[in-house]
């Protein structure tokens, strides 16, 4: 009876850790073993990477409305230069490719479409940028994760191999290194699986609006350039008919 309650305390005093009451965070990543540091390297690139780009994927930040609808109202209007200006004193994706394909409307239509795809093209990698390493960190996290559990199971049989299953201290460190790294890997590859398919989709979407709005520009830039020989054409038609044979 005696050494009943004398295994009864020594089990007792073995699991009488942080468990039994709420575990700091620092004490959960001293648990977790050394892997714990990888996935501390994850979670920080994860967090900076959703601010950065809730910041920066803002429809009213890189399309603003007012300037879009002027500088559309001037290349109708005909007033190139002051396109040209206003593209210049307010820099943006936006501005930058209708400036390019501005610069290039004297040489055709061809010309300053291309110029319009390639500024297009180089503009908008800002937009996805540091998107496939919030993808790589979504997918490696979950795998740490496992190699935690991985490690920390070996350290568990390593324990009975040498002490036999009576060392409760010892292999609860082990077992709490496999759930923690399994739990740590989950919690930080969830959001940032979620942020990286929300911010590929909205950037798609802005993407997919810059070229809408660009190509308006491109085709009110020569339907204002052609406008004038159509007219110019129809009055000498009109002129030719009148007068007398």
């Amino acid at each position: 009876m005696i050494k009943g309650e004398g295994a009864g305390d020594r089990f007792a005093a073995a699991t009488d850790t942080p468990y039994n009451s709420a575990m700091s965070i620092l004490e959960i990543f001293k648990a977790g073993g050394p892997i714990m540091w990888p996935l501390a390297i994850c979670s920080i690139v994860t967090v900076a990477i959703i601010i950065e780009r809730a910041l920066e994927l803002r429809t009213s930040r890189i399309l603003d409305p007012s300037i879009v609808e002027r500088v559309t109202g001037l290349v109708e209007g005909g007033l190139l230069d002051r396109a040209m200006d206003v593209c210049h004193k307010n820099p943006g994706l936006f501005t930058h490719i209708v400036a390019a394909g501005l610069h290039q409307a004297p040489k055709g239509e061809p010309f300053a479409r291309e110029a319009v795809e390639d500024a297009g093209r180089h503009e908008t990698t800002r937009l996805t940028r540091y998107l496939p390493t919030l993808g790589t960190v979504a997918a490696v996290s979950p795998l740490l994760g496992l190699l935690g559990t991985v490690t920390g199971m070996i350290a568990v049989f390593k324990t009975i191999a040498n002490s036999g299953i009576g060392q409760a201290a010892e292999l609860s460190n082990g077992i709490s290194q496999a759930l923690i790294t399994t739990a740590t890997g989950l919690l930080i590859a969830i959001p940032a699986l979620v942020a990286y398919n929300y911010y590929t989709e909205r950037a798609e979407r802005i993407i997919h609006r810059l070229e809408g709005a660009s190509l308006r520009v491109l085709r009110s830039l020569f339907q204002v350039q052609l406008q004038p020989p159509v007219k110019a054409d129809r009055a000498h038609g009109a002129a030719q008919s009148a007068s007398p044979q």
